[in-house]
């Protein structure tokens, strides 16, 4: 297995992706791998690997399709066995065009649901004004809330800042998802949201120190943003599809409705490809055809 180790290698070390991320590449092609020990009754070396064919690799997505995978998982199998032809072809100079050129099924592309403008605002008021918790804990949430929706920052990211970003910033440096720094700006509205939690919350938020607290003290836990949100959903008569990452789709959506780039929007996400961006315009034309549908005196 040390080309499955060489390539893991790669993956932390160059390409600094997150560790489930490489977990997913190396449980995806241990499997491969030791499938084609036994189906080919030898080692499967680099050089080995080169010489396969498009039917040997069909053998292996079948197989595993008998064992009960759906078409998005036999599609992510097939990508990772192309990330390790397109890192032998650049280490090795193994090339392999079959393996290149094979299609996997094609998946249905599912569009963010991010909530609306007044559902993502009511949300906010709702987690800062609720009578039954103490007022420190309504500031925290809403202040998390704020920065899902009004900076579009994942839970992650929203969870791990320090006390060193008070007093807030008008921008924030973000480390996302495979390590990637972004600069993203502050609203005023989530600045004040942020300075409102630390003038109120009972513990010391050192440089160091987790800004967002849970009642003991410790870092916040997530598992509590999702618990929150879902309660305000409730509450409010949201679907169930209005969790904290829809506030994170709500960003990026209300701000291509209001005209701004998508290159833009892509760098306020941490998006490495444009193409992960582009999936809201297809959410925007939903949205204006259900309000073509609704307006037009011919629909």
């Amino acid at each position: 297995m040390e080309t499955l180790a060489a390539f893991t290698s790669y993956l932390q070390n160059e390409r600094r992706m997150a560790a489930k991320t490489v977990e997913a590449y190396q449980s995806d092609l241990a499997g491969f791998l030791g499938f084609l020990r036994t189906y080919l009754e030898e080692e499967p070396t680099p050089k080995r690997l080169g010489k396969l064919r498009a039917r040997d690799v069909r053998a292996f997505l079948a197989q595993r399709r008998r064992e009960g995978l759906s078409d998005a998982s036999i599609a992510r199998l097939l990508s990772s066995v192309k990330a390790l032809y397109r890192w032998l072809g650049r280490t090795h100079d193994i090339e392999n065009a079959e393996i290149a050129y094979l299609q996997g099924p094609k998946r249905p592309q599912r569009l963010p649901r991010p909530v609306s403008v007044e559902a993502a605002k009511d949300l906010i008021e709702e987690a800062a004004s609720d009578p039954d918790t103490e007022a420190w804990v309504n500031a925290r949430d809403a202040a998390v809330l704020s920065l899902l929706y009004g900076a579009g920052l994942r839970i992650s990211e929203a969870l791990s800042l320090t006390g060193s970003h008070i007093p807030a910033p008008e921008r924030l440096r973000i480390t996302g998802k495979g390590n990637k720094m972004r600069i993203v700006p502050l609203l005023p509205a989530v600045r004040q949201a942020m300075e409102t939690y630390a003038e109120l919350c009972p513990y010391r938020l050192g440089p160091n120190d987790p800004m967002f607290r849970g009642a003991k003290g410790g870092a916040l836990n997530p598992r509590l943003i999702q618990g929150l949100v879902q309660r305000l959903r409730a509450i409010l008569g949201l679907p169930d599809t209005a969790t904290p990452h829809a506030l994170r789709h709500a960003f990026a959506t209300h701000l291509l409705a209001e005209g701004a780039d998508l290159r833009a929007i892509q760098t306020l996400l941490g998006h490495a490809s444009l193409s992960t961006t582009q999936v809201y315009t297809g959410v925007d034309s939903e949205r204006l055809r259900d309000v073509h549908a609704a307006a037009h005196p011919r629909a």
